[in-house]
């Protein structure tokens, strides 16, 4: 996914999940078919993948530290933001938390709470 893709796709689509790597990263290269198979288990979802080395400034302006980096999005909302390769069952785990999250509850208690728009 390019830059100029990021906001719309993130806007258009209920759930996306991106992973942030670069083609000299082994952590991303094993991590990178586990990230495919659950794009096939989970067809309603976009599977997004940023190389941070053609996208430095999206990489940049997501604060990309250490990759691989996995965020997930729902409904526009970071609702997932960690560096490291997760194993299969870890990242079938987020998926389905993802998709059970009410987003708007969520963001309402926070703002109860005073707490910045990150759920």
């Amino acid at each position: 996914m390019t830059a100029a893709k990021f906001e719309e796709t993130i806007a258009d689509n209920d759930i996306v999940l991106v992973d942030f790597w670069a083609s000299w990263c082994g952590p991303c290269k094993a991590f990178a078919p586990t990230f495919e198979s659950a794009s096939e288990n989970h067809p309603d979802v976009v599977f997004a993948k940023v190389d941070t080395e053609a996208e430095q400034q999206l990489a940049a302006a997501a604060q990309i530290r250490s990759i691989p980096t996995l965020m997930a999005f729902k409904k526009g909302t970071l609702v997932f933001n960690q560096a490291g390769a997760l194993p299969p069952a870890a990242l079938e785990h987020l998926v389905q938390q993802v998709k059970d999250l009410d987003v708007e509850a969520a963001l309402a208690a926070q703002a109860e709470q005073g707490k910045p728009d990150q759920v």
